[in-house]
C-alpha cells in the first residue's frame, strides 16, 4: 500500500513540474538566453528583471565599405567627384557611392554605400586613398566626414573629419591640407595655419612650410608667399584690377611652383577669369589665361577693354587640373552653347595655351583627372541627362567616350 501512494507522489511531482516548466517559457521570464551574436552582447538583457527592454544591439565599428545588397544596388548616377591613381585605374564619387576602375573607366565596380555626397577624393596611390563626404549643401552643410582606404578601396574606414570645404591633398599617410588647415594623424585632427588678411578664395599649402594665398585690398589683388607656415607672408605679383575678384583657386605641383586662377565678375552667362603661374616662387610669372567677355568685363589684372589673350575655350571657367610645372589642363564652359564642354591645355609652363577643338555636351559641373602630359579623363554631368566620361591618349588631342552613366533621379 505505502509503495503505491509513493508512486503515485511521485508521478503527480513529475506533472506538476512540467506544467510549471512549461509556463516559465510562455511568459518569458524564465527560460535560457539566446546566444550573443559574434562578437557582441546578447540581444536580451541578462539581468532577467521582469519589465526591461532588450538592449541595442552593439553598433558596428565605422567600417563603411557596404553590404553586398547595398553595393550591388548603387545607382551610378550624379557623379561629384574622381581621381585617378594611374591612366587605367581611379576612383569616382557621387551621392552616397564610391566606385572603382581598372580598365580606364569602361566598367566600374561600387566599394562604399551610405548617406551623404562624395564631394573630394584624393589617392597617393593605387592603394591609399581618401574621400570627402559632406551631409547638408552650401551654407547648410551639417558635417564632412573623411573616410580612407589602404587596400586600394576593398575597405573604406572613418578616419576624421575635414574642416573646410578646401582642395584635400595627402602629402603622406599622415599629412595633409585643407585650404589653411593641416592634420598629421591622418585627419583625426586638424591645425589653422595663419594666413593674410582679406584673402580671397581659399589658402593653399603645397607642404608644412610653403603656401599661397590671394588678397584683394581696394583696386589691387596680391598674390602672396609663405616659406614658414604662415608666420610671414611675402607679396610676390600684385596686379591693378577695375572690377572685383569674386574668386580664387590655387594649385601647386612643387614648393616654388603655384599656378593662380582669379575669376572675376559675371554677367549674361559669362565670367571673366584669368590664370598666372611661377616656377621659381614668385620672382617671375607667366600669363598662361587671359579671357575677358563682354558680360563680365576684363579678366582680373588687365585694364577695361581688354581683349587679347591667351584665351581658354568657353565663356567661364570650368575644372583646373595640374599635373607638373610644365602641364596644365583647364576646362572652359559655355552654358548659351549647344555642346558647352571645351578644354585646353599647356605643356611648357604656360608660355604657350592650346585650345582644343573637342566640344562635348553636359550643363553640369565639369570632372578633370590628368595622369601625365598624354592620358587623362574628362567627366562631362547634367542635372538630367546622364554623366559621360571621355579619355584622351594623346594629350587632349582627342576625346574617346568610355562610359555613360545612369540618368539622375528627378530632384524632389
Amino acid at each position: 500500500m505505502r509503495r503505491a501512494q509513493t508512486k503515485i507522489w511521485t508521478i503527480a511531482a513529475l506533472m506538476l513540474g512540467l506544467l510549471l516548466s512549461g509556463c516559465g517559457q510562455a511568459d518569458g521570464t524564465q527560460g535560457s538566453v539566446p546566444p550573443a551574436p559574434e562578437g557582441g552582447t546578447s540581444a536580451v538583457n541578462p539581468g532577467g528583471a521582469g519589465g526591461s527592454k532588450p538592449t541595442e544591439p552593439p553598433k558596428t565599428p565605422d567600417r563603411t565599405e557596404g553590404t553586398g545588397e547595398q553595393l550591388a544596388a548603387v545607382r551610378m548616377d550624379r557623379v561629384t567627384a574622381v581621381r585617378l591613381a594611374d591612366a587605367k585605374s581611379g576612383w569616382l564619387g557621387g551621392d552616397g557611392w564610391i566606385a572603382h576602375t581598372d580598365d580606364g573607366g569602361q566598367t566600374w565596380s561600387p566599394q562604399y554605400s551610405g548617406k551623404g555626397t562624395v564631394r573630394q577624393l584624393f589617392a597617393l596611390n593605387g592603394r591609399e586613398a581618401w574621400a570627402v563626404i559632406e551631409e547638408g549643401t552650401g551654407d547648410s552643410v551639417k558635417s564632412r566626414k573623411l573616410l580612407a582606404t589602404k587596400d586600394g578601396g576593398k575597405t573604406w574606414t572613418a578616419a576624421g573629419t575635414v574642416p573646410n570645404g578646401g582642395f584635400l591633398h595627402f602629402i603622406s599617410q599622415e599629412t595633409a591640407f585643407s585650404a589653411n588647415a593641416k592634420t598629421t594623424d591622418g585627419g583625426k585632427t586638424w591645425t589653422t595655419l595663419a594666413i593674410p588678411e582679406h584673402t580671397k578664395g581659399d589658402a593653399y599649402f603645397h607642404d608644412a612650410g610653403n603656401g599661397w594665398a590671394v588678397t584683394q585690398q581696394g583696386d589691387t589683388i596680391t598674390v602672396k608667399r609663405t616659406a614658414d607656415g604662415g608666420k610671414s607672408w611675402q607679396d610676390v605679383l600684385s596686379k591693378p584690377i577695375v572690377a572685383a575678384v569674386t574668386d580664387a583657386v590655387i594649385r601647386s605641383a612643387g614648393a616654388n611652383d603655384a599656378w593662380v586662377e582669379l575669376v572675376g565678375e559675371s554677367g549674361m552667362t559669362q565670367t571673366s577669369y584669368a590664370l598666372f603661374h611661377t616656377k621659381d616662387g614668385g620672382k617671375e610669372w607667366q600669363t598662361v589665361i587671359a579671357n575677358s567677355t563682354a558680360g563680365g568685363g576684363p579678366a582680373p589684372g588687365f585694364p577695361m577693354g581688354h581683349t587679347g589673350g591667351p584665351k581658354n575655350g568657353g565663356s567661364k571657367p570650368g575644372a583646373l587640373y595640374v599635373v607638373s610645372p610644365d602641364v596644365a589642363f583647364m576646362g572652359g564652359q559655355c552654358p548659351a552653347c549647344d555642346k558647352p564642354n571645351t578644354i585646353g591645355w599647356t605643356t611648357d609652363g604656360g608660355r604657350t595655351w592650346v585650345t582644343g577643338e573637342t566640344a562635348l555636351p553636359g550643363y553640369g559641373p565639369q570632372l578633370l583627372a590628368i595622369a601625365d602630359a598624354k592620358s587623362g579623363w574628362w567627366i562631362n554631368t547634367d542635372n538630367s541627362e546622364p554623366a559621360v566620361m571621355y579619355t584622351t591618349a594623346d594629350g587632349g588631342q582627342s576625346w574617346h567616350k568610355v562610359h555613360t552613366f545612369e540618368k539622375p533621379k528627378p530632384a524632389l
